[in-house]
């Protein structure tokens, strides 16, 4: 189990570098990003939407690390919460370097043809986001149970953010985006299967 962990983190590092590296060179020689991306484009509205989304999990993360004492929660928990921030701090530098803002009138997932979509209840601006009150109970809970409770809500929000970045993979036009979003499609969907085994061996399963 902690091998599997490892290896998924160090394929999930990869990505993020060879993502950065490929939207640095590829800008230089001008050929990966011909135009500064619209306000309301997919390329904007993906960085806006999916740095809030990161940021909830570092914050679930780093939760879940100091109400548990096991090896294999606490390593998923850091290695979730490094990886993303991470890449959040990549988005919302795209965001800088293409002189967009960082938030929108439009409200989350427009750019995907959601903006009609409900708010969200109790905090949970996205899909797969966890409500405050998911938040306190995880804040209040200690061993097994805030290890099963972490690895529920993390499920959920992986999945939610799964769909966001197969919309960023299918519509961004920007070369290093696509290709962060679709690392990140593959390394969650790796996650989510490590955090199956998780719940299982915990008695438990998602929500």
């Amino acid at each position: 189990m902690r091998r599997r962990a490892g290896l998924i983190a160090g394929a999930v590092a990869l990505v993020a570098l060879a993502a950065g590296g490929g939207f640095t060179v590829a800008s230089a020689k001008g050929t990966d990003a011909p135009r500064t991306p619209a306000a309301d484009s997919a390329d904007a509205g993906f960085a806006r939407d999916m740095a809030v989304h990161h940021q909830q999990a570092v914050e679930m993360s780093y939760i879940v690390r100091d109400r548990t004492e096991d090896e294999d929660v606490r390593r998923l928990a850091y290695d979730i919460a490094q990886t993303q921030a991470n890449q959040r701090g990549m988005l919302l530098g795209w965001l800088d370097l293409w002189a967009l803002p960082k938030v929108s009138s439009d409200g989350p997932m427009a750019w995907m043809g959601m903006a009609g979509m409900p708010p969200g209840e109790d905090g949970a601006l996205m899909p797969g986001m966890a409500t405050d009150a998911q938040l306190d109970e995880l804040r209040k809970a200690s061993g097994k149970q805030a290890e099963v409770r972490y690895l529920q809500l993390m499920t959920a929000h992986h999945k939610g953010g799964i769909h966001m970045a197969q919309g960023c993979a299918s519509a961004c036009e920007v070369g290093a985006e696509k290709r962060l979003a679709q690392g990140m499609v593959d390394a969650q969907q790796s996650e989510i299967d490590l955090m199956a085994d998780l719940l299982k061996a915990r008695g438990a399963k998602a929500e």
